[in-house]
């Protein structure tokens, strides 16, 4: 693919520096086709976002097979904010012996998604890893605010390691694992663990949500924006609300604001260098690592937002998961 631009020293068209893995390609086209998008949201328009993820994440789940071995239990607990949310248990066939759990939360920019529209994810998951997870139906915005929202799957974090004994598993091995605006959750529930000492043996982070100050466009990244930059800001505008863009914006309700990142779990980043989040989860692992927090970080070439789940048939997409499953099975 050329871009159109010219180099203005020299007048000649410039060759995109970017280009989409072509199984990427071809299964975003084949999706596409076969589920059509509905009307493109304006900024800002967090009701029509919502409408649209919330059809595209059920359309996605008829990719993955269903697993009917794996055992699922639905708890109901209330939240340290007074909310009542919806947990599910994930019990794989065969249990790894280390008595490992994993708290997963779903993406959705925070304005979409739910536990059950995620829930062949999770399946998914706990089938290929041997380990269980418990899935966390936390409250979207704007009916919820960003540190809400991490209140709740904290609060998920802290009933996980009280029904330790009772499912069965190690409370000293337990992680948060989330993608997207799940991935961003979950940074901020490790953030909240150390600061509250509660132990948390890792978190797993797949192109993590993290900045509400990414609003610039990148114009080599947006040819190939699952996520777009407009998107980003009706997400973390819901989520903000009066506070957003502002400078006392916490690092429990966004992440990248954090300043101290000393005694966090362990970390593993993973993210494509076609997404919006690329620059930002980079930095968030430089900053891990730097502050001597054991980090693991994997930059996917050619590879977009969502691309192991849209298109999990690609070689970079079995890739990626295989390293998840590998994590996974470490804890």
């Amino acid at each position: 693919m050329e871009n159109n631009q010219l180099n203005k020293e020299t007048a000649t068209p410039i060759k995109e520096r970017y280009s989409l893995d072509p199984e990427i390609g071809q299964a975003m086209a084949n999706f596409m086709a076969q589920h059509p998008s509905g009307q493109f949201p304006e900024r800002g328009d967090w009701q029509v976002l919502r409408e649209n993820l919330n059809q595209f994440y059920s359309n996605l789940g008829k990719q993955f097979p269903v697993n009917p071995e794996v055992v699922t239990k639905d708890f109901f607990i209330k939240a340290s904010i007074g909310t009542e949310i919806k947990l599910r248990w994930y019990i794989p066939p065969t249990k790894v012996e280390s008595g490992s759990a994993i708290l997963y939360v779903h993406g959705g920019g925070r304005v979409s998604g739910s536990l059950e529209l995620y829930d062949q994810i999770v399946s998914r998951f706990a089938y290929l890893s041997g380990v269980p997870f418990l899935s966390v139906d936390y409250h979207l915005s704007p009916e919820l605010n960003a540190e809400q929202q991490v209140e709740e799957v904290f609060s998920a974090l802290n009933w996980l390691k009280e029904q330790a004994d009772d499912l069965e598993i190690d409370k000293s091995r337990i992680a948060v694992m989330g993608d997207s605006a799940g991935g961003g959750i979950a940074a901020s529930v490790a953030i909240l663990a150390r600061d509250r000492e509660v132990q948390l043996s890792h978190q797993i982070l797949i192109y993590p949500m993290l900045d509400d100050r990414n609003l610039v466009s990148d114009e080599q990244l947006l040819p190939f924006a699952v996520w777009t930059y407009d998107n980003n800001y009706t997400g973390w505008n819901a989520a903000l609300g009066k506070e957003y863009d502002k400078n006392n914006v916490t690092a429990v309700a966004a992440p990248s604001r954090l300043l101290q990142f000393e005694d966090l779990a362990p970390a593993f980043i993973s993210v494509g260098d076609l997404d919006i989040f690329r620059s930002e989860n980079i930095e968030y692992a430089t900053r891990l690592a730097k502050a001597g927090v054991p980090t693991e970080f994997h930059l996917h070439p050619r590879a977009p937002h969502g691309f192991e789940f849209i298109a999990p048939d690609a070689k970079i997409s079995k890739k990626a998961m295989a390293d998840y499953i590998r994590v996974i099975q470490s804890i």
